[in-house]
């Protein structure tokens, strides 16, 4: 009888952990200095925003990319100081709209006097969780991540709320770090949890078919996901 009791103790034990694993993704730690109430915005800026940075001196490839048409609905996840929301709102024209979503308060704020400056009205800012885009139903023909999955905290929370934000047959573009062993500078190794393929592999059980790929990047990788039906 004690060993039996003793057996039930540890497989309950068992169980709980279990329980609370976590699923894979990010720290917490990682987003926390842009949920700063403290934050300042030009400093961010200065670096999202400069010639140095990949994507942004290929952003122009990047938008050609994208294959925006006038009156579409897109999403900016993890817009930050709206580096591409601007040209992505002039890309969808004034009958479209972009969702320009981001977990920072300060990034927020810094995007509607952004577009209210521009004079884009089709820009509709969303304060997102760590496992949500906060983006309804249906609402999107095309959901745009750069350098930022992997800050995604519950990717598989995250993703599903994209799932269901996009429209059938919507797209998902996805541009991160190229994080190879030996290649890779030190700092990427660090920041960035995993590589193209995990990422690749979590966005199709998702519920999203891989069908393209840009090569114009360097630093960086540029894939193109279809939503498809669970």
């Amino acid at each position: 009888m004690k060993l039996l009791h003793i057996l039930t103790i540890v497989a309950a034990l068992s169980s709980t952990a279990f329980s609370q694993t976590p699923e894979p993704g990010a720290s917490p730690a990682i987003n926390a200095k842009f949920r700063d109430p403290d934050l300042k915005v030009d400093e961010w800026a200065g670096k999202f925003e400069t010639e140095s940075r990949e994507v942004f001196a290929q952003r122009r490839q990047i938008v050609s990319a994208m294959k925006m048409a006038p009156g579409m609905a897109v999403a900016d996840v993890g817009a930050g100081t709206g580096l591409f929301t601007v040209p992505m709102a002039v890309g969808v024209g004034k009958e479209g709209k972009v969702f320009a979503v981001d977990i920072s308060p300060k990034f927020i704020e810094h995007l509607q006097v952004r577009a209210k400056t521009a004079g884009l009205e089709n820009i509709k800012t969303v304060l997102c969780t760590e496992s949500s885009t906060e983006l309804p139903a249906a609402s999107i023909d095309m959901a745009f991540i750069c350098d930022t999955y992997h800050h995604f905290e519950h990717p598989a929370d995250t993703l599903k709320s994209l799932h269901a934000a996009l429209k059938p047959g919507g797209r998902l573009l996805l541009v991160d770090f190229k994080r190879i062993a030996g290649q890779s500078s030190d700092f990427i190794m660090g920041h960035v949890r995993a590589g193209q393929e995990v990422f690749e592999a979590e966005i199709t059980a998702a519920g999203f078919k891989k069908t393209g790929e840009e090569s114009f990047l360097k630093e960086n990788y540029f894939t193109i996901f279809v939503k498809v039906e669970k």
